[in-house]
């Protein structure tokens, strides 16, 4: 059985084709102004990748935000239930998630089976999210995946204390202007998504081990923010960002096989 799962991001959208519970292959394009595009684009790489045409792929679910677009998908389901699929089929002792995408971070709990028991979101600002690492790495002149490594060098934390993307933005301007140590800086923003985070994560209740998805879990600066702050080591999956693809491809599985 040979099923897809396609996650439509604010900020990025990805795609994975599964065979019999095993990821062949996934891709991963921008979204930009059409997710409709997006989608067609990154399902048209992912098919080429594995040497599949799409006659091929017997069941497709779609997820994130945009899911309700996708027009090939034979299902549309929540990206709480996909990352959570996901998180657990690479973990299975996994109880709490923590899923900090572009525009909105989730916090979620799952039973023994992967099943989710309650989840709280926040998509009302993305000043915790990757969209506030952009800013930073705008506002600096560095690259958004040398964030983690910069801040490893950081020898005091800076606190930013503005809650909003936009004020940050300017409040780091000012930082910078008058000489505070870049690292610091970085340290300061890692630290101040971590605790957003953390504040989410306990509205559910962190149990057991803690799993983190989405692209912000490849920045190695707000992973060991959150472990400082939440004092447990964190589980991060392989290729994080393309977790509730995913999740949705196994989903997938599951369908087709029940149909």
């Amino acid at each position: 059985m040979i099923t897809a799962g396609i996650d439509i991001g604010s900020l990025s959208t990805k795609s994975v084709i599964m065979s019999d519970g095993q990821v062949m292959g996934f891709d991963v394009v921008l979204t930009g102004g059409c997710n409709r595009t997006a989608a067609d684009l990154t399902f048209g790489n992912v098919l080429a990748k594995t040497g599949l045409k799409h006659g091929q792929v017997g069941f497709v679910v779609s997820t994130g935000y945009g899911r309700e677009n996708i027009s090939f998908a034979d299902k549309h389901v929540s990206e709480i239930t996909c990352h959570a699929l996901g998180m657990h089929l690479m973990n299975p002792a996994i109880r709490t998630i923590l899923e900090i995408g572009g525009q909105d971070s989730k916090a979620i709990r799952l039973d023994e089976d992967g099943n989710v028991e309650t989840f709280a979101m926040n998509d009302k600002c993305a000043a915790g999210c990757g969209r506030f690492l952009e800013v930073t790495a705008r506002a600096m002149g560095i690259e958004l995946k040398d964030l983690g490594e910069v801040s490893a060098r950081s020898e005091n934390v800076v606190r930013i204390s503005s809650t909003c993307t936009v004020f940050a933005e300017t409040e780091i301007v000012s930082l910078v202007a008058v000489g505070t140590p870049v690292p610091d800086i970085v340290r300061g923003v890692h630290k101040s998504i971590a605790t957003r985070a953390v504040s989410l994560l306990r509205t559910v209740g962190v149990s057991g081990p803690v799993g983190m998805s989405g692209g912000v879990a490849l920045n190695s600066g707000v992973v060991r923010s959150l472990e400082e702050a939440l004092k447990t080591e964190i589980y991060i999956a392989e290729n994080p960002q393309v977790r509730g693809a995913i999740g949705a491809a196994y989903l997938a599985q599951r369908l087709a096989l029940a149909a």
